[in-house]
């Protein structure tokens, strides 16, 4: 019987533990946009192994009061991208395809979140 709780309790820990160490999913390659400089030139930004599922706010333009939005996304990840007007993934939105071409630079994001299994 003691033998029975041991290995209950030894099974239970183990569970949790592997639950517990298991890292969060991520899109695997890179997301490239562009954004306007402190000195009003183009910069070119990069999003490596962006996490999958959670909504992504870019902070270089997170505020639409205090900058312009990005624009240029290029999904070049293995997940589909789908990319936001506003920030916390609000307004008009727009899905980019895994390792898809860059899009034009009309095409303005302020957010985007990446869809696991799509």
């Amino acid at each position: 019987m003691r033998l029975r709780h041991s290995l209950a309790a030894a099974c239970g820990a183990l569970a949790l533990t592997a639950t517990l160490a298991t890292p969060a999913h991520a899109a695997t390659g890179d997301f490239h946009y562009k954004a306007v400089g402190q000195n009003g030139s183009p910069i070119l930004v990069t999003l490596h192994d962006p996490e999958s599922g959670t909504c992504l706010t870019l902070p270089e333009v997170a505020d639409p009061d205090a900058s312009e939005p990005a624009f240029a996304p290029h999904n070049d990840t293995d997940e589909y991208a789908l990319v936001f007007t506003g920030p916390e993934c609000t307004g008009a939105e727009w899905r980019l395809r895994p390792h898809g071409r860059p899009a034009s630079d009309r095409l303005k994001l302020r957010s985007v979140v990446f869809l696991p299994g799509q």
